[in-house]
This record gives C-alpha cells, sequence and structure tokens, in this order.
C-alpha cells in the first residue's frame, strides 16, 4: 500500500516502510507536486517554486533531474501512473487514501477532527528547503490549529475542561497571539475553577497582541474576559445544573432574541481615516442619514462597515447591509422595491407579508423601523433617486449610504465625500499588512504607492501578495507592477499582479467567474461553470477567496468586488462556461419542482435528464432554499447567457413563480423562451410561452393582455394541453368579465381537450371554474356535480391546493342557495387547507368566502378585515377589491356609513382598474348608501354580488 505524506517529514511510504534515498531537492519537487495535485503545474512555476526570482542557471536542467529521480521512486512503488506529463507541466494524481494532506481535508470537512489531527507527525514540509515552503507550511500549520481549535471547542462543549488544560496550554505558548486559541484557555481554567489564572491568562494574551501588534483583543474576547470576572453562570459548560430556584420565586425570564447582524466582516488592519471616523462616530449618536461618495476603489465600503461595527452596540434592533449594485459590471442597479424586499427579510418580515406595490412597501418598511434603533448600511447607490425611497420615517435609524456620486438631491442627508488617502495614510496601511520591509524601504514604498493610485482596494491586494512573498523586496513589487502599467493602468495592474500568482487552475476560475451574469454562485455552481468536480470547485472558490479575488458575503456563496468582477470579465473566453450554467440550472430547478409539486410531475417529463449527476435536493425546505437563493441568478443567465433552452427553463421553473407570485421574473423568463422560439421555429415551445404569458397577465389582473397572449396561443398551439390552458385563461376572463356564453364555450373546449388527453389534473381544475359558470346561469345542481368529480380528481392526482380550491367554490355555489351553514363549513375546510399548506395567497380567498357566509354582519366584517390582511401581503388585487366591497356592506349594516364609504371607494378603484362589471354595481352601491338615512341595511346583493370568488386554478 502507498502513502505519502505531506503533514511531517515528506516521505513516500510502501507497506508501512518508508522509502530511502530520495535527495531533499527531489522531495521539494515532489511536496509541490502533491500540493497542488489534479492541477498541472509548469516548469516554470516549478522553478519559481524552488528558488524564486534567484534561480541558478541550471534551474531547468534541476527540474528535470528532479522529475526523473521522483518516477524512479515511484517505479520502485508500483505507482509510476501518480505523475503523468502534460503539454503545459506535470500533473500528480494520487489515488483515494495515498495522500494524508487530502485526507486531513476530507476529515476537516467531515467533521472528524481527532481523526484529522491524527495524521500529523510533526510540522508540515518538516525536512523540507525550498523558496515555497516557508508560505506553504505557515498555511498547513494554520490548518492543524483551526482543527485542533474546533476539537478544543468541542471538547468544552462536552464539559472536558480538565482533560484539555495540559496540552492547551502547550499550544497556546507554541501560539500566543491566536485569539480563538487563548480563548479556549480562558474558559477551560475558568470551568476549572481557576478564574484566576484564567485571568491571568487573558492578561497575557492581551499584553502579547499589544506588545507585538499594537492591537487590542476582538470583542468575542474582550465579552469573555468580562464574563470570567463576573463569574457569569453562562459560561459554565451545558449540563451544568444551576442553583435551585427558592420555592415560589419565578423562573427567569429568557433573555429576548438578538436581532441578526447582516454586516459583512470588519477588516482588522483598518487604518487611517480619522477625521472621516471622528466625525461619523459623532453623526451616531442619533438618527441620521449620511450619504458616503467617493471613487471607485476608494474604500467608501470599508469605512462604512468599520463604522457600522463600531457604532453596531449603539443600535440593538439590527445591523443591516445591502448592496444596491448601481456600479457592477453587465448588471442592472437593484431597484428601490426589490431593495426594500431584501431589507425587510433581514428585518425578519415573512415573504408574504412583503406586498408588491414599491409604495406599499416603502410603507411598511418605515413601520418596521418606527421605534425601533436599527443600522442600515446601503452600499454602492446609484443617485438620490434610488434610495429616497429606501429612507427611513420617524425612527431611530442610522443610515450610511456610499455611492459614486455625490447625492446633493438628498433632502437632509449628511454628506461625507471620501478622496483617496493620502501618502502617509496610505503607506500606514500598506505598513500595516507588510511589516517591517516597508519600513527599510521608504522610496519603494511610495512607489508603489503611485503606482496604486493610493486606492486602498489596490493597496491591499499588493501589499497581500507582498505578505506572503517573504523574498521580494518592496522595490521588486513595484518593478512588477511597473511591468504590468504597459496592458493595465492604476488599480488593474494590482489585479492583473494578483491573478498571475494564482494557479492554473484557479486562474480559469476566475476568468470563468468573469462571466456569470448572477450576483453570486454557491460550489455545485461554480462545478458546473468550470466542469469540475464539486470538492474541486469549492477548493478553487476557497483560493479565490483566499488571495482576495472573491468575496463571501454569505456562508457558502461567493461573488466580487465590483472592479474585480470588471477584470475577470476584461480577460475572460466562454468555452461554453455560462451554458454549462444554465444547463446545471435547468436541471436543478426541475429537481427542486419535483420536491414542490409532485403531483405535476408529468408536466415536466419533457425536459431530459442530466448528462452529469447534479446535487439532490432532499426535501421541500431545501428546495425552496435553493430557488429562493438562486432565483434572480437564474433570470440574470437567462437574460443575459446563451439563448438555450430558455423553453425549458420556463418550463420548469412555472409553478414556483407562480405559487410564490414571482410574476416579474415570469413574465421575463416566458417572453425570452417566446423569442427564442420563433427566432426557431419551435411552434411547440412558442405555444407554451404564449400560454403561460396569458396565464401570468390573468394572474395580474392585466386582462387584455392575458386575452391577447391566449388567442396567439391557441393560433400556433399542437399539443391540447397547452390549448387546454390557454382556453382556460379565457374562460376564467370571461368568467371575471360576465360574460357566461363565451364563458361556457371556451371552458367546455378545455374540458374536451383535457379528456382526450388523459390530462387528470387539467380536467379538475377545469371542472371547477365551469361549475362557477353554471352556479351563474343558474344550475346550482349541475355545478355541485362538476365540483364533486373536481373534487375526486384532485384527490385522486394528490393535489391538496386543487382540493382547498374547489372545496372554495363549492362554498360559493352553497351560499347562493342558501345554505349557509354548509357553505361556511367548507370555506372553512378550505381555509385549514390553505394554512396547513402554508398558503397564506389562497387563504385570503377562503377567509372572503366564509365572510359572505355569514349571517351576522359584524363577523362578516371581522372575516373580511382578515382576508384583507392576507391579500394585501400577498399582493392579491381581486381578493383586495372583494374584501373592500364586503367590508362596506358590513360596514354600512353596521350603522357605520363613513366606514363604509371609505372601503367602497376603495373596492371601486380597484375594479375600475381590473375592468371588471364589479365596478358598476359597487359604484351604484355607494350612491344607495349615500341616500340612506340611517343604519338600514341596503337590500341584498344580486347572486353576481360585488367581489366574486377569485377564480385562479391553483397547482
Amino acid at each position: 500500500m502507498l502513502r505519502l505524506t505531506l503533514l511531517g517529514p515528506v516521505q513516500v511510504i510502501v507497506d508501512g516502510a518508508p522509502l530511502t534515498g530520495i535527495a531533499p531537492r527531489h522531495r521539494a519537487v515532489l511536496a509541490y507536486l502533491l500540493l497542488n495535485a489534479g492541477r498541472v503545474v509548469g516548469i516554470e512555476r516549478l522553478i519559481e517554486a524552488m528558488w524564486g526570482h534567484d534561480r541558478p542557471e541550471t534551474a531547468r536542467s534541476q527540474i528535470h533531474a528532479s522529475i526523473t529521480a521522483i518516477r524512479k521512486v515511484l517505479r520502485a512503488a508500483g505507482a509510476a501512473e501518480l505523475l503523468e506529463t502534460r503539454a503545459g507541466g506535470y500533473v500528480a494524481r494520487p489515488e483515494t487514501g495515498q495522500l494524508d494532506a487530502r485526507e486531513f481535508t476530507e476529515l476537516m470537512a467531515a467533521g472528524e477532527l481527532r481523526e484529522a489531527l491524527d495524521l500529523w507527525g510533526g510540522e508540515a514540509l518538516e525536512d523540507v528547503h525550498a523558496h515555497y515552503v516557508g508560505g506553504a507550511r505557515e498555511l498547513w500549520n494554520d490548518r492543524r490549529l483551526s482543527a485542533y481549535e474546533r476539537l478544543v471547542e468541542a471538547e468544552l462543549a462536552a464539559g472536558r475542561h480538565e482533560e484539555l488544560l495540559d496540552r492547551l496550554a502547550a499550544q497556546v505558548a507554541a501560539a500566543p497571539l491566536r485569539e480563538r486559541l487563548n480563548g479556549h484557555l480562558v474558559l477551560a481554567l475558568h470551568r476549572a475553577g481557576r478564574q484566576a489564572d484564567a485571568l491571568a491568562a487573558a492578561r497575557s494574551y492581551r499584553a502579547a497582541l499589544a506588545d507585538q501588534q499594537g492591537l487590542d483583543p476582538g470583542r468575542a474576547f474582550t465579552e469573555l474576559e468580562r464574563a470570567v470576572l463576573a463569574d457569569d453562570p453562562a459560561l459554565r459548560p451545558a449540563g451544568d445544573d444551576p442553583a435551585p430556584r427558592p420555592a415560589g420565586a419565578a423562573p427567569a425570564v429568557p433573555d429576548p432574541p438578538r436581532r441578526s447582524t447582516y454586516l459583512p466582516y470588519d477588516i482588522p488592519d483598518f487604518s487611517g481615516r480619522a477625521a472621516e471616523l471622528e466625525r461619523l462616530m459623532g453623526e451616531g449618536r442619533g438618527a441620521a442619514v449620511v450619504a458616503i461618495d467617493g471613487m471607485a476603489g476608494v474604500g467608501k465600503t470599508t469605512l462604512a462597515v468599520h463604522v457600522a461595527h463600531r457604532l453596531a452596540a449603539r443600535y440593538p434592533d439590527g445591523r443591516l447591509f445591502i448592496d444596491l449594485r448601481a456600479h457592477t459590471a453587465g448588471r442592472e442597479p437593484i431597484d428601490p422595491a426589490a431593495a426594500l424586499e431584501a431589507l425587510l427579510r433581514q428585518l425578519g418580515v415573512p415573504a408574504d407579508r412583503i406586498p408588491v406595490p414599491p409604495v406599499e412597501r416603502g410603507a411598511l418598511w418605515r413601520a418596521e423601523l418606527a421605534g425601533r434603533r436599527v443600522l442600515v448600511v446601503l452600499d454602492n447607490a446609484l443617485d438620490a433617486e434610488h434610495v429616497r425611497p429606501l429612507l427611513p420615517g420617524r425612527s431611530d435609524t442610522l443610515m450610511l449610504i456610499t455611492s459614486r456620486r455625490r447625492l446633493v438631491a438628498l433632502d437632509g442627508a449628511h454628506a461625507l465625500s471620501v478622496d483617496p488617502p493620502g501618502e502617509e495614510d496610505a503607506a500606514e496601511l500598506f505598513g500595516r499588512i507588510v511589516g517591517e520591509r516597508a519600513r527599510r524601504e521608504p522610496d519603494a514604498v511610495r512607489e508603489v504607492l503611485r503606482l496604486c493610485g493610493h486606492l486602498p482596494l489596490a493597496i491591499r491586494i499588493s501589499a497581500a501578495r507582498l505578505q506572503h512573498r517573504p523574498r521580494w523586496t518592496v522595490a521588486y513589487l513595484a518593478g512588477r507592477l511597473r511591468d504590468h502599467r504597459r496592458l493595465l493602468d492604476g488599480v488593474s495592474a494590482a489585479f492583473a499582479l494578483s491573478y498571475e500568482h494564482l494557479c492554473e487552475a484557479e486562474r480559469r476560475m476566475f476568468r470563468l467567474l468573469g462571466l456569470v451574469p448572477g450576483r453570486d454562485i454557491d460550489t455545485a455552481g461554480a462545478a458546473a461553470l468550470a466542469d469540475v468536480r464539486e470538492d474541486e470547485a469549492e477548493e478553487l472558490l476557497e483560493g479565490l477567496l483566499d488571495a482576495h479575488m472573491l468575496l463571501q458575503l454569505e456562508p457558502g456563496r461567493y461573488t466580487f468586488h465590483d472592479l474585480l468582477r470588471e477584470h475577470a470579465r476584461s480577460i475572460a473566453e466562454d468555452d461554453g462556461a455560462v451554458m454549462r450554467l444554465l444547463a446545471y440550472y435547468l436541471h436543478r430547478s426541475r429537481a427542486a419542482m419535483d420536491r414542490l409539486f409532485p403531483d405535476s410531475v408529468a408536466q415536466r417529463e419533457g425536459i431530459p435528464r442530466p448528462a452529469a449527476p447534479i446535487p439532490p435536493v432532499r426535501d421541500a425546505a431545501e428546495a425552496i432554499a435553493w430557488l429562493d437563493a438562486e432565483r434572480s441568478n437564474i433570470i440574470a443567465t437567462a437574460v443575459h447567457g446563451p439563448e438555450i433552452c430558455l423553453g425549458l427553463l420556463a418550463l420548469a421553473m412555472r409553478p414556483f413563480l407562480d405559487r410564490q407570485a414571482h410574476h416579474d421574473d415570469a413574465l421575463t423568463l416566458h417572453t425570452l423562451a417566446l423569442q427564442r422560439s420563433r427566432t426557431l421555429g419551435d411552434r411547440a415551445v412558442q405555444a407554451r410561452a404564449l400560454a403561460d404569458l396569458a396565464w401570468t397577465h390573468w394572474r395580474l389582473g392585466e386582462y387584455e393582455r392575458a386575452e391577447e397572449h391566449a388567442h396567439q396561443a391557441l393560433d400556433v398551439c399542437e399539443e391540447a394541453s397547452d390549448r387546454a390552458r390557454a382556453l382556460l385563461t379565457l374562460g376564467n376572463v370571461a368568467l371575471r368579465r360576465r360574460r357566461g356564453a363565451q364563458a361556457r364555450r371556451y371552458l367546455g373546449q378545455a374540458l374536451d381537450l383535457t379528456r382526450i388527453g388523459a390530462d387528470t389534473w387539467g380536467e379538475a381544475h377545469v371542472l371547477g371554474i365551469l361549475a362557477l359558470v353554471l352556479d351563474r346561469d343558474g344550475r346550482p345542481e349541475e355545478a355541485r356535480r362538476h365540483l364533486d368529480l373536481a373534487l375526486a380528481l384532485h384527490r385522486k392526482v394528490g393535489n391538496p391546493a386543487g382540493e382547498a380550491v374547489t372545496l372554495d367554490h363549492l362554498g360559493v355555489v352553497l351560499r347562493h342557495q342558501g345554505e349557509l351553514a354548509q357553505a361556511r363549513a367548507r370555506h372553512e375546510q378550505a381555509a385549514a387547507l390553505y394554512r396547513r399548506l402554508g398558503n397564506t395567497t389562497d387563504e385570503a380567498v377562503a377567509l372572503n368566502g366564509l365572510a359572505e357566509a355569514a349571517d351576522d354582519p359584524a363577523r362578516a366584517a371581522e372575516e373580511h378585515a382578515a382576508a384583507l390582511a392576507l391579500a394585501d401581503l400577498a399582493r392579491n388585487r381581486p381578493e383586495r377589491a372583494r374584501a373592500h366591497a364586503g367590508l362596506a356592506r358590513a360596514h354600512l349594516a353596521l350603522g357605520r356609513p363613513e366606514q363604509a364609504h371609505e372601503h367602497g371607494g376603495l373596492a371601486l378603484g380597484l375594479y375600475r382598474e381590473l375592468g371588471v362589471p364589479e365596478a358598476e354595481e359597487i359604484r351604484a352601491f355607494l350612491e344607495h348608501a349615500g341616500r340612506s338615512a340611517g343604519p338600514d341595511r341596503p337590500a341584498p346583493p344580486r347572486r353576481h354580488d360585488p367581489g366574486g370568488p377569485d377564480t385562479s386554478p391553483r397547482s
């Protein structure tokens, strides 16, 4: 059995015995190839790894000699295939279980920390000497310490503090400036009853950090130190029973949950900006809006985030952050309505409570902020109009806005213009990152700062590169930057230099990410983009993250800074990557839909199975989480990506976009599918896209456009199912407009098509709508027979949402027959089923029906009010109008004419927007109510009363 070790001495072990006779230089080359296992390493890169810029004249021949010697050793071990020669260099391909470093990484990912640490036999690369070794050894030893810290954290949680103390103290002595490790030691000592020793250890760490780095401990360590000093009971391990509560004493009241913070990471080496900090800290004493403007890369976001972290304790009710993307290459700025939705969700407002109209979203946002102390960072704004709808009302909110433009039109905002830092501040920033070398070469530092344009982003990238190249001088870095100015000026020179020092696989991933149309990407999406395994993609993404070429604003999701995105796009070449990404989105969407909508799986059978495996979707919760995270990326990729499989993607996404009321995205996607199908002459996709557009316009209450698209669909439809859907939409529109004969004709044709095609799902929906037409025609018994059959079919195919809507329609028919008790029972069943499904959108329909079947105006008013609340939040215009009309009738019956007129007027406005006959009925109602001198209840409405039930079938 072959074993290759890097976590200790570099060895080739066969059947438990290390092979001897491998020269130190050969071990160094082998170790470098194994550290980059699976990646092609060119000979120039090997030379730089071995000697840096001090290469000997014989460097190339020495590398060839090393490769020859390594091959000889591997042949002797029976593993000649482990090292392959490629056109671009060499690649090591150890098998599973052969390389200890890879096994360590896999065990860490699996949470098997003790087993991972047992693999180590000393310091990483213990007996190897080469230019690359210092940085690699530091990286792997850091990973080892991180694993140990995680293990200690688990042991502390299990109450095994006594057993940890000796080794933990030794580890702290070896790494005295590691804050998390010191924190574990302090906690272990405290739990062992050694409070004085715990405080002494904390003081020792604080003093060492101040002496060697001029820093104070972080907030977590400071809070731990304070808790130890106070002997806080919260520091006891889980399971320790507190002192018994005295008899009769009230139980302790738990602390209220903390508001989550959405602030990005606050960099520890922030420097300079003294004047700006003083002013912003002063602004943070109360409510204010501060607009921070400056050029790209000047550090606006860094400054705002740093100040937000320093002020966070003053704003306990929430620390929010959103990137408005005004200057993100290839993307449109986030519109205020979408920004409001994101901010409301950060505040904890459920999605189904967020209204669609921007004005209503703004009102909800201001209402949620009222009475709270919240800090909000609006990053990357376009102009004053972009952020005006996001401003708070009267509240204790501090809002920090960053923009490349001066927001002079933002009344009441405090403006702060940020210029590139002066030479002293820029040199301080560079020096804090680089250390002593910066102080030895002040002239070279000034040259680097000039080449970086004094932009903090460029300074950070260049300094980080120098920090990890111990043999480089600052002058050498300056020379490298100058060489690149022939191609790229200013900040791009720093980007190009960072890019140059990525491995080839990381460079390729960086370039491909520049092609991604969406806001961010996860590891599975990146794997599809680059056509690699997901674990490889994660390793590459983490490498780019470590190199400051990517950002991670959310766990597991990766994105660019704007300037780096532009640079990546400028050097990108699409090898089919975006097509692979779009195909991944298609197949993962289909898998998510199959979890969420199992009753309509047959409708997606036309989508081919993926050529490569995709990550499984385990349950409905995971499906919803993935779709919520990726929806905007999927739409962006469809809009800006290759014009392939758009019809299939629209087919896959259709039920989710419809159920979740993402109607704008549905219109975008179905319109793209229509345009592409017309270009290709694909009549099947064209018909489906037109039918989907018709349905979406119907859902939005845009009945003329719904009819237009439905008629176009019928002109090109060949599939019975698409014709039936178009006819169903036309039947719905005709029903809403009280055109009974027309509705019967359309729905009758749709019913015939569903039965010919054995489409049980579609037949059930058509029967439910046709029943309402029959009821309006005065044929209630036929209507009930249709609904009984529809109910049976929905239950047969396992469609609980269709079952609920049919029960609601039964309630309507029973009410019209005067059977109010039975009607209310059906509406209550429908409402309960909708609640179980979490479908508040349609619960409003059932509550309106319940109110209309009430024999008590007070109860009707209460139930209509509940329906209105849900309809407002669910963006359902027909049910809002219906609820307002019902409230108007109920309030008039209760002798409240002013409230009746108010709700009647709101209903009238909505019905006029919808263009339906109920507008005339509610107008007549208002005239009648105005003539009423007293609280007498008006005559009962005709059978087709205002605000009749929503006739939408729901999957």
